[in-house]
């Protein structure tokens, strides 16, 4: 069971053009599966994004595409998650100071999993790696941004949590233990600015079309499940002035029969 209280997305909510104009959102693992489609539609939104990721080449392609949809001039920053330190997260911070003068939104959408495997054989380093990407590196980094989020009006950070009942069993791993403490951190975070101006949300999306999915279940079909595109319009909801109403709580996105 989640530290956090659990709701719904409202009936008949859906994004509408500009429902994010002037905001500026950085989004993690911007060239994976829920990343990619999430960045996709903030711009559709309105608002102006900071993507990051390790491979370079793949930012500039998702830069490219996003300039094609025609709303604001999207921002590339390399980061990988996996080395980078306080110093960096400080440096990113800094540069969106200096380049956009705001950051209005954070969305963790970056996740690091390798495969099932049991503990007695778990690769330590794949344990670490796990911890440091889907833990350690959303505190350091929101930390860095909780200056530039707090100057905001209203501004939101959105974790990404995965089925607690279904990482908790076997094999799951350095993964499942980092989603338990991402949980965990989120609920602190928002015990801590329950009542500020930055709010503190969780999305538990659906099983989706991702390569991390693909990963997890090498025998299904993966074509079978739909992509991120609805988890993204979620994450447009959080980010928006509607989704003061869903402070402090997961929005679950797991169909209900």
């Amino acid at each position: 069971m989640s530290a956090l209280p659990s709701m719904r997305l409202p009936d008949r909510w859906a994004p509408s053009p500009g429902v994010l104009a002037d905001r500026v959102v950085l989004v993690t693992g911007a060239t994976g599966g829920l990343g990619g489609e999430t960045v996709r539609a903030l711009v559709r939104g309105g608002a102006t994004v900071v993507i990051t990721g390790r491979k370079v080449r793949a930012l500039e392609a998702l830069y490219d595409e996003l300039v094609a949809l025609g709303g604001p001039q999207p921002v590339i920053h390399p980061l990988d998650l996996e080395s980078a330190t306080p110093t960096d997260y400080a440096a990113l911070a800094d540069g969106i100071e200096a380049e956009l003068g705001r950051l209005d939104g954070v969305v963790h959408a970056a996740a690091h999993f390798h495969e099932l495997t049991p503990i007695a054989m778990h690769k330590p380093d794949d344990w670490l790696r796990a911890l440091q990407v889907n833990v350690s590196a959303p505190f350091a980094l929101t930390q860095a941004c909780m200056p530039l989020l707090g100057r905001a009006s209203d501004s939101a950070v959105v974790f990404v949590f995965d089925d607690p009942e279904r990482v908790s069993r076997a094999h799951w791993g350095g993964y499942g233990v980092s989603k338990a403490a991402l949980e965990r951190m989120a609920a602190v975070l928002h015990a801590e600015n329950a009542r500020g101006t930055m709010r503190v949300h969780a999305l538990l999306p659906p099983p989706m079309r991702t390569a991390l999915r693909r990963a997890a279940y090498y025998g299904e079909n993966t074509l079978d499940r739909p992509l991120p595109s609805a988890a993204a319009e979620a994450i447009v909801y959080l980010l928006s002035g509607a989704g003061v109403d869903a402070r402090g709580t997961v929005l679950d996105l797991r169909p209900t029969h």
